[in-house]
């Protein structure tokens, strides 16, 4: 593993290396120099320019990520738990998640103004079918043979659900979560393009007016950070979730 992680570091410096050499006999304008980006993104923070940049994406991120994921979670478990319901809303479910949310940001933004709230929404829409999907699939799919057990106990269905099918369901929730998570920082972003002039999205589109490509990049490792650390964040939350599971299986 060590060695993996090694190998890992390595590529990256490489790549790297590579990059400056090859950004070396281009402009900045058509791309920057990896030690260009570095400086810009530094003096960009010192100065604190990115800062209600930083801020705002990253409210409407957790925002968008809480309240996706909530109603997904939610929802799914009912849909999962019944089927009549799952049977009546999968349909119009599909059917919302069909259309990009590209083409339905313009509408959000006439609806709901252009402030945090239209960004919100954008992103609450985008991460609530990964977690609705995996949910209702973890539930749905469940070992009948603990669910029979359940029932010998006499459970009922609520103590059922609660005891048995979300814990054994977790790891599926929660890779849906690390989906949702990645696509929160997409959703924030989407909704600065169309309209936002506070946020890592709307310091793209005015470094792209002001032909500053550099700085472009620099928005972009920024917008990567962010994603990244939510989704280790996610990854430590699912190991110390499954961490008592894990020893249990090892007795």
């Amino acid at each position: 593993m060590k060695n993996v992680q090694l190998y890992s570091f390595l590529l990256f410096i490489v790549l790297i290396v590579s990059w400056e050499i090859t950004a070396g006999n281009m402009s900045e304008l058509v791309l920057p120099a990896p030690s260009v980006i570095f400086f810009t993104l530094i003096d960009g923070i010192k100065s604190g320019y990115f800062l209600p940049h930083i801020t705002r994406t990253a409210a409407e991120i957790v925002l968008g990520l809480f309240l996706g994921s909530l109603f997904g979670f939610v929802i799914g478990l009912l849909m999962g738990e019944i089927e009549f319901l799952r049977k009546l809303l999968f349909p119009y479910v599909i059917a919302s998640q069909a259309v990009p949310k590209l083409a339905l940001a313009p509408l959000f933004i006439l609806w709901f103004g252009f402030g945090m709230t239209s960004k919100v929404v954008i992103t609450a829409l985008i991460c609530f079918f990964p977690l609705l999907e995996n949910t209702v699939t973890s539930i749905q799919y469940m070992d009948k043979q603990k669910i029979e057990l359940f029932r010998m106990l006499k459970a009922s269905r609520w103590q059922t659900l609660i005891h048995l099918k979300i814990p054994a369901g977790m790891p599926g929730i929660l890779a849906g979560l690390r989906v949702a998570v990645v696509l929160a920082v997409v959703g924030a972003v989407v909704g600065e393009f169309i309209g936002g002039s506070e946020g890592l999205g709307a310091v793209i589109i005015a470094s792209q007016a002001m032909m500053d490509t550099p700085l472009m990049f620099a928005s972009l490792l920024l917008l990567t950070i962010m994603g990244m650390g939510l989704y280790q964040l996610v990854n430590i939350i699912e190991k110390i979730w499954l961490k008592p599971y894990k020893k249990g299986s090892k007795k």
